[in-house]
């Protein structure tokens, strides 16, 4: 994305908060960042604009939701072309289970993470569903023990000050 006007250290510290605090007033932002209200709002409304924020959301407990165990699939396909590529990534973006799917180079095409119940639930979708996708040539699971980290803040340490 090209920018017209470069992040300023204010700019990046209102970023840094609202990745904290999605919820924040812009009162209580506009004091953590020393500006008024006004220009404070102004300057999300721009990063908004130019798409430096993409959205608010709000982190659930998968615990709670009975969606704790996850799980990482790497995924070989059995052809690469572009139209089997494309006819891939429309499968995942409609299954549910799928939280994040990404092309990767390297010994296999596609890295997939899911949540789930449990391992009953994993096996069902991986058997109805996964499995039931003709374009996979492979899978490899790799069932998560402990969630050591799971950050959904970005770094704004590669943005030039």
């Amino acid at each position: 994305m090209s920018r017209s006007k470069p992040l300023d250290r204010t700019d990046r510290l209102i970023l840094q908060v609202l990745q904290r605090d999605g919820r924040i007033s812009n009162v209580d932002l506009a004091k953590k960042v020393a500006l008024s209200p006004t220009p404070c709002l102004e300057r999300v409304k721009r990063l908004e604009k130019a798409g430096y924020i993409r959205g608010y959301v709000a982190l659930l407990d998968a615990a709670k939701l009975n969606a704790s165990t996850q799980a990482f699939i790497q995924v070989s396909l059995a052809n690469t072309s572009t139209s089997a590529l494309r006819e891939f990534n429309q499968r995942m973006r409609k299954l549910e289970e799928v939280v994040s799917c990404h092309m990767v180079a390297g010994g296999f095409d596609y890295l997939l993470q899911i949540r789930c119940a449990d391992m009953r639930d994993y096996q069902r979708f991986l058997g109805e569903k996964l499995a039931a996708i003709p374009l996979i040539g492979q899978t490899h699971t790799y069932v998560v023990i402990e969630e050591v980290k799971a950050d959904t803040a970005v770094s704004l340490d590669y943005i030039d000050p």
